[in-house]
């Protein structure tokens, strides 16, 4: 009798420990999501960089930028990786640039005078945007993802532009339903980003996010890739003309810090779980997918 309550006993308190237990669902997530991958050839070598040292993240490609096709390579022998379409409606750089996939005369007024896309959010708020226009130009982005035979898992949007207005996140919206995709930021994601940080701050304030990461939610660190290379040095973001080494200094620092071991054991020390929007999107399923407020992007 008393080794039967004994077992009794011991099995209750396995039990309970079960329960208490953090589960696989329980478990805090952290979501890596690289944004501007095809934007050139240096931002495809950072990312292969960061493929090689096995971190699960997801890439969002630029389909109208001129290195396209080389991500397209890069991640179809890497299939682990999560693709996404970074649609596209500015062309910020000084002397690099690119214009819409659909064509300029098909969507003039997403256009500058030389066929380019806007510089900035602001010239393009001023311009005469039709709504129709900017509907065939996205369409025609996500197209050509699509037949790259690269598999895509969702839409994010690239300085906000195509969500700048509740009317285009509303077009968002419904060609993500259309095309079953999933959209960044949708699946109750807490927002974080290094672009704003100094490059000498970057790797602490990563570890920051690391240490004050939310475990009910998913965790989202939005990251910049690049080197500080001659092709990106030469780079010139027209919307900050007074940080002109802000992209090859600023870049490296976000690859130097992904890629560092300070990182990997910070992540290893809080037990925490990368995953990507694939994993997300499987996981939650689309359906659950919510628009969210003004201060959660």
């Amino acid at each position: 009798m008393v080794k039967y309550l004994l077992l009794k006993i011991y099995l209750c308190l396995v039990i309970f420990m079960l329960v208490q237990s953090p589960s696989l669902e329980a478990q805090t997530q952290l979501l890596i999501r690289c944004d501007d991958i095809g934007m050139c050839h240096t931002v495809n070598l950072a990312a292969k960089q960061l493929i090689e040292t096995g971190i699960p993240f997801s890439a969002s490609i630029m389909v109208g930028c001129p290195w396209f096709q080389e991500a397209v390579d890069l991640l179809k022998a890497n299939p682990q990786i999560s693709a996404g379409v970074h649609l596209t409606l500015n062309s910020e750089w000084q002397h690099y640039k690119w214009g819409p996939v659909s064509g300029r005369e098909t969507v003039p007024g997403l256009v500058d005078k030389e066929g380019y896309f806007y510089e900035s959010e602001e010239l393009f708020s001023k311009a005469v945007i039709k709504i129709k226009e900017v509907e065939k130009e996205l369409r025609a982005q996500i197209e050509k993802a699509l037949r790259s035979g690269l598999r895509f898992d969702y839409l994010d949007y690239h300085m906000g532009t195509a969500v700048s207005t509740p009317e285009l996140r509303s077009l968002v919206e419904k060609l993500a339903d259309e095309y079953k995709l999933g959209i960044s930021v949708y699946f109750n994601e807490v927002y974080t980003t290094l672009w704003e940080i100094a490059p000498e701050r970057k790797l602490n304030r990563l570890l920051e996010i690391v240490s004050n990461l939310q475990p009910d939610r998913v965790n989202l660190v939005v990251i910049h890739l690049g080197m500080e290379n001659p092709e990106m040095d030469a780079l010139i973001d027209l919307n900050y003309p007074e940080d002109p080494f802000r992209v090859s200094i600023h870049r490296q620092a976000e690859l130097d810090a992904l890629c560092s071991g300070a990182f990997e054991k910070a992540l290893s020390n809080k037990g925490v779980e990368l995953i990507t929007y694939r994993d997300l999107v499987s996981k939650a399923g689309l359906k659950s997918m919510k628009r969210p407020g003004a201060s959660e992007y």
